[in-house]
């Protein structure tokens, strides 16, 4: 059985992880991940967190990239993602009009070498 993701929406939690995390850049998304401590009480969990950056465009722009994101990591990141750690995922201009099994790919790729 795959785990529900849960999401990151506290200020802070997007800092430490991108403090402290690993960043992968693609094509289409920036990707952040942190391992959290082993004494955490989210350690059978993922969590995962979005961001766009207004230089990206208006906010309908921004909210589509955001659903598109939020739909290639609702697909695959239960799959390929490490249980312990947070996810913050970053919108870029790019990832409007990049085609979504490519968007699935960058996805892949950045899991793979964070």
């Amino acid at each position: 059985m795959v785990q529900p993701l849960v999401r990151l929406k506290k200020h802070k939690e997007f800092v430490s992880v991108a403090e402290q995390g690993r960043k992968y850049v693609a094509k289409g998304l920036i990707l952040q991940v942190l391992v959290r401590p082993q004494d955490n009480r989210f350690n059978d969990l993922i969590r995962v967190g979005f961001t766009t950056s207004r230089k990206v465009g208006n906010a309908v722009k921004r909210n589509r990239i955001r659903r598109r994101l939020r739909e290639v990591v609702r697909l695959y990141l239960p799959e390929i993602g490490q249980k312990g750690c947070d996810y913050v995922i970053i919108g870029r201009t790019r990832t409007l009009t990049r085609p979504f099994d490519e968007l699935v790919q960058d996805l892949r790729d950045a899991v793979a070498s964070v």
